[in-house]
């Protein structure tokens, strides 16, 4: 039996999802406390940055998604704009 991946991969997903704004505040105060401790605020300022680019904003209820070319009316999945068969 071995570890599946995938499985953990979706786990993981959905955790950040959930949680992301608890995490981005967590990777906030963990560059302070760097910068703090080790300086090169520039640096760990960028890390941060790019970290909490990473994690999805969560929805906002009431505000629908903006459609991508995947999801709007007429798209064919798997397809993109223009190069439907």
């Amino acid at each position: 039996m071995g570890i599946d991946f995938n499985e953990l991969k979706k786990k993981a997903e959905g955790i950040v999802e959930q949680h992301g704004d608890k995490i981005e505040d967590g990777v906030e105060k963990a560059g302070e406390f760097v910068k703090g401790k080790f300086g090169h605020a520039d640096k760990v300022d960028q890390v941060v940055d790019k970290i909490q680019d990473m994690i999805p904003d969560k929805p906002q209820p009431g505000v629908q998604p903006q459609a991508t070319p995947e999801t709007q009316p007429g798209a064919q999945p798997g397809t993109q704009p223009g190069n439907q068969a």
